[in-house]
């Protein structure tokens, strides 16, 4: 394949994949998320921390959506680098989490900028390592637990 044809292939396929992620966030459709990751994947959640493998990053995703209502994870700005089998791409995002009848409020609001280290696999990219840096935040905390 012409080199200037598969560069924007991948490019065309890892934005595809920071909206599936989002999009399984917020459908809470884990085996979707799951294609999002390689095994061993590392996440690291400002404020939260280091989450070391595909389950421990999969329960920290459960834990903070199961008990809202409803969100809503919007990607946009995507910026993606391909080097052969391995790729860095940015993107930004605004996560909007409900918690009806939440004392305080039911809403909260966190924009910032996901950073990501992927890998070409056979079934696709991947994410190795994903790096949230939230910029700010706005709305009741305690909708996450905060």
């Amino acid at each position: 394949m012409d080199p200037t044809v598969q560069v924007l292939l991948d490019e065309r396929d890892i934005a595809g994949l920071c909206h599936r992620y989002a999009t399984a966030l917020d459908t809470r459709d884990w085996p979707l998320l799951r294609t999002c990751f390689l095994p061993d994947a590392v996440a690291v959640y400002e404020g939260i921390g280091e989450q070391p493998g595909y389950e421990a990053i999969e329960a920290l995703c459960r834990t903070y959506l199961a008990p809202l209502t409803q969100t809503q994870h919007l990607i946009g700005n995507v910026e993606v680098v391909v080097d052969g089998d391995a790729a860095t791409s940015t993107c930004y995002l605004q996560a909007q989490h409900v918690r009806a009848g939440a004392e305080g409020g039911d809403l909260f609001v966190i924009a910032g900028r996901y950073s990501d280290e992927l890998v070409r696999t056979d079934d696709g990219w991947r994410i190795a390592r994903r790096t949230l840096a939230t910029w700010w935040t706005n709305g009741n905390d305690a909708v996450v637990g905060g």
